[in-house]
């Protein structure tokens, strides 16, 4: 504790308060955050296409450039965790829980109920359904995560500099953010990282719970939720106390074997020539219009504006809310790598497992769906179990599913906590275990109460709303990153 910060002291006060607000006044709490979401969707919708559509543009001039060679360390480091464990780890914290819960029922919304362009139930609409899918959780948003990430590692590892977010903007303000300015920075990225992963137990908690009850009848209430995230919680905690190099290390590789497992079984017992052919198709259509995809705001058409607000635009503000703590965590496993090494890992092998994952769930439970079992009339964090009972070995598939979501839970928790340390001990590499408990407790105590008052949506709400600011934040880190590199490589050409 002696090591805590005034980011601590101030971002825990935050998280109090806000929460504190949800319990007291929890309708007033939805609506409040709901109109500012809705105005920061309309009025800011093309800003968040138009920054994430740069953010892969800028990845892919840095691989391609002299830039790509310099290592994240010094000359001589080498990558400290093998290929398979660090994109175990950087995938489990990413975005694990996120594929378990809506790897059936995304595809399966964007083809019967709510289509972004073509008819529901159409052939059109189960294509368009799975590409819509891969560019919600495809390339753009591994760029986002890989350019935050590239550029807290570079000066992590490569300048020496404490691990914050605050000290990558150093290239442009100097020893300002020693002060005020570089407090507030963090206090965001804290206050982002909080309540993005307690929506993530709170989702994690309410499937585990689905599964539960779909399988074996146990009741779907908020008790069996709160056993849950004590049971989760005494685990991750247990996770974290015994460090990176243990506890994150084989749960992130348990998650990868369990999520392969999973894919395989889907790929063999569901319709597999199905599956091939329209990932084959759908996924080089996603391609082929990545482009078009990218910029598409559809300014005179209501009906498709309000889906790319309720979905695309959603996701982009989602998604950059979470990026101080995945792209942290990626950071801190990623040492030794060269950049260009590290940005094709990290953008590539995450899209291409994810999307053949949508893939395989999304034709599966759309194929069900067209066979005459209406799997729409299952609550979200019920779809998947559903799929699954249609199948043969759907038991085996839903245990499965279970623990994967309950390995990628604690994962999640694991990785945060681990952050969430980071940031609030100047960056330290080697958080206490105090600092990461009291931060676990705190995160799963946030998701608790919320359940308790219906008020995931209203956290959902918050964060978005939260990264608006972040991505500002954001784009003074790329331009600061560009400036460092080349400052770098004009060094590096000199040594020569």
């Amino acid at each position: 504790m002696n090591k805590a910060t005034k980011v601590f002291y101030i971002a825990f006060a935050l998280v109090i308060l806000t929460v504190g607000f949800g319990v007291i006044a929890p309708e007033a709490f939805e609506q409040a955050t709901g109109t500012i979401r809705t105005y920061i969707n309309a009025a800011f919708g093309w800003y968040y296409l138009m920054i994430m559509a740069l953010l892969l543009i800028f990845v892919i001039v840095i691989i391609v450039s002299p830039y790509g060679k310099i290592r994240l360390g010094r000359d001589s480091d080498r990558p400290e965790f093998s290929t398979f464990t660090w994109l175990a780890m950087l995938f489990s914290a990413g975005m694990g829980i996120g594929l378990v819960f809506y790897g059936a029922s995304e595809p399966l919304s964007h083809f019967a109920i709510q289509p972004a362009t073509a008819e529901p139930g159409t052939d059109e609409a189960f294509k368009e359904s799975l590409q819509r899918t891969y560019y919600h959780w495809g390339i753009h948003v591994w760029a986002m995560y890989g350019m935050v990430a590239l550029s807290l590692a570079f000066f992590q590892f490569r300048k020496g500099q404490p691990a914050l977010i605050s000290t990558t903007l150093r290239p442009l303000f100097g020893d300002r953010m020693n002060g005020p300015l570089g407090t507030l920075v963090d206090v965001l990225a804290v206050f982002a990282t909080v309540f993005g992963v307690a929506t993530s137990l709170g989702f994690g908690a309410a499937q585990i719970n689905g599964g539960l009850a779909y399988l074996f009848g146990a009741p779907q209430e908020y008790w069996v939720q709160m056993v849950i995230i004590g049971v989760v919680t005494l685990l991750f905690i247990i996770s974290a106390w015994s460090g990176l190099n243990k506890g994150i290390k084989y749960l992130s590789n348990t998650n990868m074997v369990l999520a392969i497992a999973l894919l395989v079984l889907i790929l063999i017992l569901g319709p597999t020539i199905l599956i091939l052919n329209l990932f084959t198709e759908t996924f080089g259509a996603y391609v082929q219009n990545l482009i078009s995809l990218s910029f598409q705001s559809a300014p005179l058409d209501a009906e498709n504006r309000s889906w790319l607000d309720g979905w695309t635009i959603f996701y982009w503000a989602w998604w950059i809310s979470w990026a101080p703590f995945v792209s942290m965590f990626i950071a801190r496993v990623s040492k030794g790598r060269t950049i260009r090494e590290f940005l094709i890992g990290v953008v590539l092998a995450p899209t291409i497992f994810g999307s053949l994952w949508f893939g395989a769930f999304g034709t599966t439970a759309i194929d069900i769906q067209k066979s005459g079992i209406d799997l729409t009339a299952f609550p979200t964090e019920q779809t998947l179990f559903a799929t699954f009972s249609q199948l043969p070995l759907g038991i085996v598939m839903s245990i499965i599913a279970i623990l994967l979501v309950s390995t990628f839970f604690i994962t999640s928790a694991d990785s945060a906590t681990f952050v969430l340390g980071m940031q609030s001990t100047k960056g330290s590499l080697l958080p206490s275990n105090q600092i990461k408990i009291l931060w676990g407790i705190a995160q799963s105590l946030v998701a608790a109460i919320l359940l308790s008052v219906g008020g995931l949506t209203a956290v959902q709400n918050t964060i978005i709303i939260a990264a608006l600011p972040f991505s500002f934040v954001m784009i003074l880190m790329v331009i600061a990153l560009f400036k460092a590199l080349n400052t770098e490589h004009q060094l590096m050409q000199r040594k020569k």
